[in-house]
């Protein structure tokens, strides 16, 4: 185990009916505030009201600011910007996904600084100061409640690209599971194999062999995303397993499966980020894509790594009395049918991307490897990968 100092500084509320306190939370930190969301179903399901009921209660000023879009636009955070600005506003409510979220913390960075906020993602300028966020999360997924990364996509470049800093953990995250009742099967899906992915890259990542604290702890939570996801697909409203999916993906990345790995990287959203970033691809849908051909080429490097994963999560496929090659493909195999299950797509031509786009989604994954520092995966290195997505 590697040395490490873990600081999470993020409040959770949760449970049931616990979006109320949102006014008193939020009060605490500033009486002007934007309030960012995405679609207008937040005021279909009453969420929005409820919100802005508790916010009005103990006299908050808010401007709002919907229109959020899965893989979020910096165009969409610089008017966000504008707005803070125009109405001196001093923090952000956030009510949504991961999306939302990464919005508000871009928006809160942003609205402290002369420059454009796009310089914090290609490492031209790094964060001193922030606006404080408030979150209400509606879906079980990126886990932005409870870090301090931020995710947009340049709509003018195509780049999409992750930054994080500590000063951008939200103050207070309310995850009441209820709000998730009404997320679709597919977003459920690939809320789930979000929450996956990400245990997957500190997993598979680490340079350390000895750590076994956080091996099952990674491995109890694939398990969960799995078992729980399957129970919010059989039923949407059963709360139990919402409740288990959601804190499921907030623990999947606050940072404590990653202490004591030592230096641990993000390849297959590196490469993931590129096909959002291209194409019309719901992040978790390119990750469904994306996971399998990555374990498929790192099990030429790393077998028993995936052997031992496989063994974990699956202890019904007697993997143990395997080799450890045979192990590794049948788990790769395990969980690309456990994604089509789902109903998610495994393939680039289920997401009507064609082999011949191989390079052009390669050369565009370079600019995030180089942010990254992901300095071992060359555009050869990618296209190898994606030919294993066809």
């Amino acid at each position: 185990m590697q040395n490490f100092v873990y600081h999470n500084p993020t409040k959770i509320l949760f449970g049931r009916n616990t979006v109320p306190l949102i006014g008193p939370e939020t009060a605490e930190l500033a009486k002007r505030v934007l309030l960012v969301f995405g679609r207008e179903s937040i005021k279909k399901s009453g969420l929005y009201n409820t919100v802005t009921t508790s916010l009005a209660k103990e006299g908050i000023f808010y401007v709002d600011h919907g229109g959020v879009i899965a893989n979020p636009l910096v165009g969409h955070v610089r008017a966000g910007i504008a707005k803070v600005r125009e109405h001196d506003l001093g923090a952000i409510v956030a009510v949504g996904g991961g999306s939302v979220i990464d919005s508000a913390k871009a928006i809160a960075a942003g609205a402290v600084v002369e420059h454009d906020v796009w310089k914090f993602f290609i490492g031209k300028k790094s964060i001193k100061s922030s606006l404080p966020v408030i979150t209400v999360l509606t879906l079980a997924a990126a886990g932005s409640e409870m870090n301090s990364g931020m995710v947009l996509t340049n709509e003018k470049t195509q780049e999409k690209f992750g930054f994080g800093h500590r000063l951008l953990y939200p103050k207070t995250s309310i995850l009441d599971p209820q709000n998730t009742f009404s997320v679709p099967p597919d977003y459920t899906a690939y809320g789930a194999i979000d929450a996956i992915s990400h245990v997957l890259e500190f997993y598979m990542t680490t340079l350390d062999p000895d750590t076994p604290v956080q091996d099952r702890l990674m491995e109890g939570l694939i398990t969960n995303s799995m078992v729980n996801c399957e129970r919010c697909l059989e039923d949407p409203n059963n709360y139990n397993a919402r409740a288990n999916l959601m804190w499921t993906a907030t623990l999947a990345l606050n940072g404590l499966t990653a202490a004591g790995l030592g230096r641990v990287g993000f390849p297959m959203h590196m490469i993931e980020h590129s096909l959002s970033a291209l194409y019309d691809v719901a992040h978790g849908a390119g990750l469904s894509v994306i996971i399998p051909g990555w374990l498929h080429w790192y099990s030429a490097t790393n077998p028993a790594r995936i052997a031992q994963l496989g063994q974990n999560i699956f202890p019904n496929a007697d993997l143990q009395s395997k080799s450890v090659n045979v192990a590794a493909d049948h788990t790769i195999l395990l969980l690309r049918n456990w994604f089509t299950k789902t109903n998610s797509p495994v393939s680039l031509q289920e997401l009507d991307i064609p082999a011949t786009d191989i390079p052009r989604i390669a050369k565009n994954s370079m600019g995030l490897a180089k942010v990254w520092r992901l300095k071992e995966y060359s555009r050869q290195t990618v296209e190898e990968i994606l030919t294993h997505c066809l």
